[in-house]
């Protein structure tokens, strides 16, 4: 999982998993940024717009709402900016998601069949 320590989003992930006995690796963007190549994997499969955290201080600071960009810039400044990500960012084997998505979480541990740990709903 990606995500910040200071996040309230990425707490809530991993209340989620830890609440589930499933043990969850967290990488600090704050402290190592993701890498690129990892970065681009979640931006090809969800889109540059769906991982801009709009609601972000930084997003609104810079005015980003205001500017007309297409996918390929929008991914530049995720790659330059890991603050604009929305978080956190979760993988699961072949899974993936961007942000709290509880019911795609619940899915996950359903199909897993429970090896991860617990699955409670």
């Amino acid at each position: 999982m990606f995500g910040r320590r200071d996040s309230r989003e990425t707490q809530r992930a991993l209340r989620f998993f830890k609440e589930r006995r499933v043990e969850v690796s967290l990488v600090d963007v704050a402290v190592r940024p993701p890498a690129p190549t990892e970065l681009r994997r979640f931006i090809g499969r969800f889109g540059a717009s769906a991982m801009l955290d709009t609601s972000s201080r930084l997003y609104r600071g810079q005015g980003l709402a205001y500017l007309r960009m297409d996918e390929a810039e929008m991914a530049d400044r995720l790659l330059a900016e890991p603050r604009l990500l929305r978080l956190p960012l979760v993988r699961m084997g072949e899974q993936a998601s961007v942000g709290v998505d509880e019911q795609a979480w619940r899915r996950w541990l359903l199909e897993d069949g429970g090896r991860l740990g617990a699955a409670v709903p």
